[in-house]
């Protein structure tokens, strides 16, 4: 059976629109594609590790743990074997109390993916391949998230570029979800239930090709 871990923020945790709620796996993106790639005939497990707030290398002044950096290194440590790890953050980059712009998300994604491959796992373990997922644009935001996300809209103008040039630059696979999901109509940031179908069926096939390529 093969490991997939998945690392992302609030996008992969399935929150729901302007609520705190959560929708179940079968439901949300990772669940989705783990039974398209069981209903395949892969042999596979998702495992996530997806946290609401989740920046790249920026702290959240006001709720701490939000680094994802920080324990990526152990995650992958106590996870292993694992053939294939999806990198899924950057939107929280741009909430408001932050300046970024799409280089510097970017260049937050590099710093990750040099810690995965530089974790501490057994000998004889394979260093996971890596797939990034750049996320889809945000719109601008209302309700909840309006003040969180102020401006996000501007400053992450470029980002799935940004990202795909790092994703080649550094040899991982690259994803956009921007190609077959836009963020919710009701937030502007998350991804509705439909948004969340989508996205797990599109991935599977993107999987499948890469288990298939190192199996």
């Amino acid at each position: 059976m093969d490991q997939i871990f998945v690392y992302g923020d609030s996008l992969s945790w399935g929150i729901i629109p302007n609520t705190r709620n959560r929708l179940p796996f079968h439901e949300r993106w990772p669940g989705v594609m783990e039974s398209a790639l069981l209903q395949a005939g892969k042999s596979v497990r998702i495992i996530e590790d997806c946290l609401n707030g989740r920046r790249t290398v920026l702290e959240d002044p006001f709720k701490a743990g939000r680094k994802g950096v920080t324990g990526i290194q152990q995650r992958i440590e106590a996870h292993s074997p694992l053939p294939l790890v999806l990198l899924f953050l950057g939107t929280n980059d741009f909430q408001s109390m932050h300046q970024y712009n799409a280089w510097h998300c970017a260049q937050g994604i590099a710093s990750i993916i040099a810690m995965i491959r530089q974790a501490p796992i057994e000998p004889g373990m394979p260093v996971p391949e890596i797939m990034v997922i750049a996320p889809p644009p945000i719109q601008k935001a209302k309700g909840v998230m309006a003040p969180r996300f102020a401006g996000a809209e501007y400053k992450a103008k470029g980002l799935a570029s940004a990202i795909e040039q790092v994703s080649k630059e550094l040899g991982c696979s690259f994803f956009d979800a921007g190609t077959v999901t836009s963020t919710s109509k009701i937030d502007g940031v998350h991804l509705d239930l439909e948004q969340h179908n989508a996205l797990g069926r599109s991935l599977a096939r993107s999987v499948s090709f890469i288990l298939d390529e190192t199996n």
